[in-house]
Formats: structure tokens, C-alpha cells, sequence
């Protein structure tokens, strides 16, 4: 990604004084133009209104019939003063003045050559440079009181006068510019201030490099994710999400939609509207069941908006189940070691004292135990693996001093699936976990679990002679969490029940308080034998 050059902040100031700049100057012109016309027009304006005047004035009128320039003179000379003129001139159908500024011209012909047309009756104004200098003249003729034209009037306004209003106009303009200028780069530190506070102070590479690290992260997370805004509007679905919504039987790219009209069940209008997150629930899509966190998009403590995550839960509980296998194999081996050290510390301490012949029939008590033990098990149950761990977990009883016995009442064909295996390490280990558990403070501490096989169906009976169940403690032994032994607790009954409806098998438990607990579970079992059938 290119280095950005300048800051935003830089760049908008620069462009909002610019355009501020160019606007001011365009408008200074045609602003300028316009005045100047203006200011033009009003002087010819002004100078026709006092020709017009003059034109109409008995005196003006009199002195050219009467041929008497010195009634003429001395209206125009008055006239002139009030209306602030450059001159007022009269003059006869020759062309001879009757009146002007300087008294010793009258009599003499008008200069400037453009008096013709006003003699000819029209009514104009030009610019011309008569004996004194250049000036806007306004012409109108004359007439007597039959409309005969006896002369004409032309009333001067200096060039000079009008280019100082013009002057003092654009000053103004140019004054009101320079304002707006200032004011524009006020407003243009302003706008990029406000801007880069909106954008938390980040620069446009810096967002474009962070948006492209969000896409990338969002689209390589294997959970998917689906965003909504503060309208409920979905604006963000991940290829995870989207594979996972297809799988469901919905539309694959939902963008832009109703979150509530393609998937009423999805709970993040509900996050919208109370502002709490909801974790690690549940949520069945056309059969398809997936575990959802749901949490609101605060800004300054204002919900923008929701997310989603959600994944398969069939994955997690394969995952989970695993898990729990490699950890009963490892507490069956860690107790089998321990129980084996124990017999060597014994075999150790009759060898030191030579006690041969309690050795020897230590060791043939040993071996023949163990021998009883694991034959009985593997002529039973033809899985190794579960034997294995059927054994592993009677010398953990055995350590916890607990009398643990294992009774095959059929044989127990090997299943057809590993994953089946998986399945049948998570039930009897956690019933025999947490009936070990209930055992603690019992002085008799018996538990029997019980494999029967008919009809693809296996059947698994644990029983123990523990405090029993609280019938009050019957409607949450199944919810995750749920412990009377402390915190962290609670996950076991939680995952077995999980298994058992996976498998769509049944779950049954007899227990009275103080008599003891045993739990009844019946699962379908598909084994190699069957499928040989």
C-alpha cells in the first residue's frame, strides 16, 4: 500500500480553502462586472433625469426663445450645484451654447461631437472629451410649447466621480472576500477536525489497511459471523457463515436484508433492543443446530448495531467428546501407573527384607488378578480400546477406594465407527466420575455398571450406593454448569445428556436420597457383526 503524501486534515483544509478561494475570485468578477454596469446606469440615469429637468424648465425654454443666455446661465448654474454635476450645457439648434461652467464659452459652439443626434430629437448618453475633461454626457432636446425643438441640454457627470464609486464598490467587494476567505479556513480547520474525530484520529491508509486486515481476519475465522445494524439491517456475512446458512437451507448472501424476515430466530433484534449479549446458546435451523454468541456494537455507549457468531454444534461435540476421550485415557493411565507403583514399592520392600515366599505369592496374587480382570473384560467386550479403558478406570476406583465391578450381561460386539467409541468413553466415564465423586463421604462405596447388548441397541446401567439425588435437583441435572460441588463444575451429566440425544437414544435415572443413584441409558449401537448380517 503507497504512503500517504499528506495528512487528511491537510489535504481538506487545503481543498476547502481552495475551492473558497476560486468561488470568491469567480464571484468577485462577476460581482465587479455587474456593480460597474450598475454604477453606469445610474449615473447616465442620474444625468438624463437632470437633463430632463433642465429640459422642462421654464427658464431654459424662455431664454432660448428670447435668445437670452443669461436667464439660461443662471438656472444651470443653480441646477448644476444642487444635483452635484459635472456640467449642465445648453444649446441651441446650432449648436451654440446658451450655458456652461466657465462663463466665457457661452456663445461658442459644443465641443465633443456628439451633440448631432440630441439635436435630431433623441434622448442618449455617450462618453466624450469636451473642453473640459472626458465625462459621461446625458443628451435630451428641448421643445416649445407647440413640441417644436428649439435646442438641446447636455448634463456632464466626470469619469473621474464614477471611477472613484466603482473603486469604492470593489474595495468593499474585495474587503467581503478577504472575510470570506478567513472565514472559509476557519471552517475548513473545522470540518477536518470534526472529520478526524469521526475517524478517531486514523488517516485514510491507515482505515483502508485496517479494513483490509478486518475482511481478511473475518473471512479466515472458520466460525461464522453475521453483522446487523442499528435498523436490524444485515451488513456483514462471512464464507463461513454463508457456507453454514447454505448447509441450513437458506440464502447464502443475505446482505442488505431484514435480519428478521430471513432469519426470525437469530435473537440479535432482541441484542438490539436490550443491549445485553447472549452466550453460547442454541439456535436449530431446518434441522441444523448451531451454538450462538450474540453481542451489541457499542459506540460511546450507544448500541450501532449487533454480531453474531455461530458454530456447528455437531463439530463441537465431536470436538468435545474427543477431548474427553484423551483426557479418560490419560487419568486411566496416570491411575493404572500410580497403581502399579504402589505394587512395586511393596515387591521392593519384601525383596529388602527377604521375604521370598511373601513375594512370590504377592506377585501370583498380582498377576493373577490382573489376569482375571482384564481376561474377563476381553472375552466380553471385543472393542480393545474400550477394555482399555474399562480397566484403566477400575484401578482408579480401586485408588479413590472405591469397589468398582464391571458386568458384561451379553457379549459386546466391537462397534463399526471409532466415532461410536468416542461416544461410549464420554457416558461411562462421566457416570463413573461423578458416581466416584458421590462416593466421598460414604464409608460404603459400591458402584456396578452394566453392559447388555440385543438388537443394535446397548444398554448401560450404573449404579451407586451414594447420598442419592434431591428431587428438587432433578429438573437442572442436565443444565451445563450445574454443580453442587463448587464452581467449574457441572459439564459431565451436561455432556452425557448432549451424547445420548445425539445418538437419539433414551436417558433414565431411579434415585432416592440416601439410597443410592442409578442411571439407565440406552443408545442405538451399530456393530461389525451387524453389518455383516
Amino acid at each position: 500500500m503507497k504512503t500517504q503524501r499528506f495528512k487528511l486534515r491537510t489535504i481538506i483544509i487545503f481543498l476547502v480553502i481552495t475551492v473558497v478561494i476560486i468561488s470568491l475570485l469567480v464571484t468577485d468578477l462577476l460581482v465587479s462586472r455587474t456593480i460597474n454596469d450598475n454604477i453606469m446606469s445610474e449615473q447616465e440615469e442620474q444625468g438624463l433625469t437632470v437633463a430632463r429637468i433642465a429640459a422642462r424648465a421654464d427658464a431654459v425654454v424662455r431664454g432660448l426663445i428670447e435668445d437670452d443666455p443669461s436667464i439660461v446661465q443662471a438656472y444651470t448654474t443653480e441646477i448644476q450645484e444642487a444635483s452635484e454635476v459635472m456640467f449642465v450645457v445648453v444649446m441651441d439648434m446650432d449648436g451654440i451654447r446658451y450655458s456652461h461652467p466657465d462663463p466665457e464659452l457661452i456663445g461658442k459652439p459644443f465641443q465633443g461631437d456628439d451633440e448631432t443626434k440630441a439635436l435630431a430629437g433623441q434622448e442618449y448618453s455617450s462618453i466624450s472629451q469636451g473642453t473640459l475633461s472626458a465625462s459621461l454626457r446625458s443628451f435630451t432636446p428641448v421643445y416649445n410649447e407647440v413640441d417644436q425643438q428649439i435646442g438641446a441640454v447636455a448634463v456632464g457627470i466626470s469619469l473621474e466621480n464614477v471611477e472613484s464609486t466603482l473603486q469604492k464598490s470593489h474595495r468593499n467587494i474585495i474587503l467581503g472576500s478577504l472575510v470570506g476567505i478567513f472565514v472559509g479556513i476557519i471552517g475548513a480547520y473545522v470540518i477536518a477536525n470534526y472529520i478526524r474525530k469521526i475517524l478517531y484520529g486514523l488517516e485514510p491508509s491507515t482505515i483502508a489497511k485496517t479494513f483490509e486486515e478486518r475482511n481478511t481476519m473475518l473471512q479466515s475465522v472458520h466460525e461464522g459471523i453475521i453483522a446487523v445494524d442499528r435498523n436490524a439491517k444485515i451488513t456483514l456475512i462471512n464464507e463461513s457463515g454463508q457456507s453454514l446458512f447454505k448447509k441450513a437451507g437458506l440464502e447464502p448472501n443475505p446482505v442488505g436484508m431484514d435480519v428478521q424476515a430471513y432469519l426470525p430466530a437469530t435473537g440479535l433484534k432482541r441484542v438490539l433492543e436490550t443491549g445485553r449479549a447472549e452466550l453460547d446458546a442454541e439456535l436449530h435451523i431446518n434441522g441444523a443446530t448451531f451454538l450462538v454468541n450474540r453481542v451489541p456494537l457499542m459506540v460511546d455507549q450507544t448500541i450501532i448495531g449487533a454480531i453474531s457468531t455461530f458454530r456447528d454444534k455437531t463439530e463441537l461435540n465431536a470436538l468435545a467428546e474427543q477431548l474427553t476421550g484423551v483426557k479418560l485415557y490419560s487419568e486411566a493411565l496416570r491411575a493404572q501407573s500410580h497403581e502399579m507403583m504402589n505394587k512395586w514399592h511393596v515387591i521392593l520392600g519384601l525383596m529388602r527384607t527377604e521375604s521370598y515366599e511373601e513375594l512370590k505369592e504377592y506377585i501370583l496374587q498380582v498377576v493373577n488378578l490382573r489376569y482375571e480382570r482384564t481376561e474377563k473384560l476381553t472375552k466380553n467386550i471385543k472393542d480393545p480400546v474400550l477394555v482399555g479403558f474399562l480397566i484403566g478406570k477400575l484401578s482408579y476406583a480401586k485408588e479413590k477406594n472405591v469397589q468398582l465391578s464391571i458386568e458384561c450381561l451379553t457379549e459386546i460386539p466391537s462397534p463399526i465407527t471409532e466415532e461410536t467409541n468416542h461416544h461410549l468413553i464420554t457416558i461411562i466415564g462421566n457416570l463413573i466420575d461423578n458416581a466416584i465423586e458421590a462416593l466421598e463421604d460414604k464409608t460404603e462405596k459400591n458402584i456396578v455398571v452394566s453392559l447388555f447388548y440385543e438388537n443394535r441397541w446397548l444398554k448401560i446401567n450404573v449404579t451407586d450406593s451414594g447420598t442419592g439425588i434431591k428431587q428438587s435437583q432433578f429438573r437442572f441435572l442436565f443444565n451445563k454448569g450445574y454443580s453442587t460441588k463448587g464452581s467449574d463444575r457441572g459439564y459431565g451429566l451436561h455432556l452425557v445428556k448432549s451424547v445420548v440425544d445425539h445418538l437419539e437414544g433414551t436417558i433414565a435415572i431411579e434415585s432416592f436420597a440416601g439410597n443410592g443413584t442409578e442411571f439407565i441409558i440406552s443408545i442405538p449401537y451399530e456393530t461389525e457383526v451387524d453389518e455383516t448380517l
